[in-house]
């Protein structure tokens, strides 16, 4: 009933497109993959059916006993905070402006998945959903606070800023559920692709699950706003590691921000028959320990450790 009231059921779709000559499935919108796909086939003529919509709700059967009952994993995880908004309200006593942010698991009946860990069918997401008045001049004021914040998030841990850029959404491809539409994109190996998107999506949401907020005085009762910022964690993940890797050489090199790197510090003894030596690097890290995390490395020649330490990512060895 969720996603039948939130509008997935009918309007979460991608269009598709069959090739006649080999029958495989693309998106209409892709032509990048609809020219590959054409390629491929060399010199033949390639005929496509028309655009259909695809659903990307993932079906499942629920139950112990025939007929079993029809489910959906969840497309998003929002719309766990809306069905909870009440609770949320009732025992934290919030006031609007507020948020509510998470992460989660969710899944997608994706019709081509690929690029690495970029599309995929199972995915990690991290959002926010921040409360607001309905007010048109409060709401364009913080989707644009929101846009540059999330943004900016990117850029301070470490991903190149040349790398990074903002593209607003025609008004024929928003989502079903938004008002405004931002996509962050990184420029990947594969073309310019989206990894979070900020959305204005209105009283969409609440309105549908009839959800209001009544002030602390009770003075004033209205269905909110919420201004939403939607990442892909798995695709962040993968955007770190293409902009932090360098090849310098016969060296490989992460150079990841501190603040995202596994190891902040690794130690070594240099010389491991050195008892003195060894005491001292042990106390270093055994201090360190407490607070960070540290790779400890006496394995073979001191430039292979710096060598390794380079490879995952470490900004500092001791």
């Amino acid at each position: 009933e969720v996603w039948k009231v939130s509008g997935h059921l009918d309007a979460f779709t991608d269009p598709l497109i069959e090739c006649k000559l080999c029958h495989q499935r693309i998106r209409a919108d892709n032509n990048n993959e609809i020219k590959e796909h054409e390629k491929s086939h060399k010199e033949k003529n390639i005929d496509w059916t028309k655009p259909k919509s695809f659903n990307l709700m993932t079906e499942v059967f629920l139950g112990v006993t025939e007929p079993k009952q029809k489910a959906y994993l969840r497309g998003e995880i929002t719309q766990g905070v809306f069905v909870n908004f009440q609770n949320v309200v009732d025992s934290s006593r919030v006031k609007i402006p507020f948020g509510i942010a998470q992460i989660g698991k969710a899944f997608r009946n994706e019709i081509t998945p690929g690029n690495f860990t970029f599309r995929s069918r199972e995915f990690e997401q991290m959002e926010m959903e921040y409360f607001i008045k309905p007010d048109n001049e409060e709401g364009q004021k913080l989707f644009d606070y929101w846009k540059n914040e999330r943004l900016n998030w990117y850029v301070k841990l470490g991903i190149k800023k040349e790398n990074l850029h903002l593209r607003d959404h025609e008004e024929n491809e928003r989502a079903h559920y938004a008002k405004y539409a931002t996509d962050i994109e990184y420029n990947s190996p594969f073309g310019w692709k989206e990894f979070e998107g900020i959305h204005h999506r209105g009283d969409w949401d609440l309105g549908r699950h009839k959800l209001t907020y009544k002030d602390s005085d009770g003075k004033e009762e209205y269905t909110p706003w919420v201004i939403e910022t939607s990442g892909g964690v798995d695709r962040a993940a993968l955007f770190f590691l293409i902009d932090a890797y360098y090849e310098e050489n016969d060296r490989v090199i992460l150079k990841l921000h501190p603040n995202i790197a596994p190891y902040k510090v690794a130690v070594f003894p240099l010389l491991a028959n050195k008892e003195e030596l060894v005491k001292k690097a042990r106390e270093i890290y055994q201090t360190l320990s407490r607070k960070f995390y540290v790779s400890w490395d006496d394995r073979g020649n001191i430039g292979k450790r710096y060598f390794s330490q380079d490879e995952i990512g470490t900004p500092w060895c001791i």
